[in-house]
Order: structure tokens, then C-alpha cells, then sequence
């Protein structure tokens, strides 16, 4: 039997939303948006870098919490509501995901509220870090 995991935070969006920030299906692992802003202090940084390098410190510990790594993701979706924040935020992704290579898609539109400079959906599977992988060139 396929074990799930759905991992809470405590916020009270969770509840009156009805959602899990976390859903672990077996070695799947999918994770909701993740904003910028650090959920100890509340606080959210002024700029979309600095909230993408906060996003990237939410994500990163949420992955530990199920037994997982950046190196497990497969999947990203960056939301990005600013074109001109795009090169930036984008070259601090590529920081942190060369070699990864993750699956990927940028999208410029509103998010939930004018201080909401950056957020990322992240997919992984447990284990993708450390498997081998078969790279193929293209054409396109």
C-alpha cells in the first residue's frame, strides 16, 4: 500500500482553505506555492531576489521535513508578476538549480497580494538526486 503523507504547517489558511502545503504520495512530492516570506518572523523581503532566496530556504527545509532534497526536484513552476524582475530572480534559479535541471515553466502574473514578488510550485520524487540520469539532445 502507497504510503501519504500530508504535512501541515499550522497556518490557518491551511485549514480554512482546505489544503496541505505538503502531499507526499509514496516517493512523490508535491508541494503547493511557496512564498517569500520567512515563516518564523512573518517578515517579506522588499525585492523578488531576496523573496526568491527566502522561498528557496522554505522549500529546501520543507523537502528535508518528508526526507528529500533540492536534488530530488523534477518539476518547478516559477510565478514572477514583474517582466522586469524576471532576468534576476532567473539567474539566482539557475544558481541554485544547475545541475538539477529540473522540468520548468515562468509565469508573469498577479499573485496574491502586491508584496507577493516571487513564489514556486516545486514537484520531486525521493531519491531523483542520486539516481543516474540519461540526458538526450534535441532538435527543436
Amino acid at each position: 500500500m502507497t504510503e501519504i503523507v500530508k504535512v501541515k504547517s499550522g497556518s490557518i489558511l491551511e485549514d480554512k482553505e482546505g489544503y496541505s502545503p505538503i502531499v507526499a504520495v509514496g516517493d512523490w512530492i508535491f508541494m503547493s506555492l511557496t512564498a517569500g516570506r520567512d515563516y518564523k518572523t512573518r517578515a517579506m523581503p522588499d525585492t523578488a531576489v531576496e523573496q526568491a532566496r527566502q522561498a528557496m530556504k522554505n522549500v529546501e527545509g520543507a523537502l528535508e521535513a518528508v526526507g528529500a532534497s533540492l536534488a530530488d526536484v523534477v518539476r518547478r513552476r516559477i510565478f514572477i508578476p514583474r517582466q522586469e524582475d524576471v532576468p534576476d530572480v532567473m539567474a539566482y534559479m539557475g544558481e541554485k538549480f544547475r545541475g538539477i535541471d529540473p522540468a520548468s515553466c515562468v509565469s508573469c502574473g498577479p499573485l496574491g497580494g502586491p508584496e507577493y514578488l516571487f513564489e514556486i510550485e516545486i514537484t520531486a520524487y525521493r531519491g531523483a538526486g542520486v539516481q543516474p540520469v540519461k540526458q538526450i539532445s534535441i532538435s527543436l
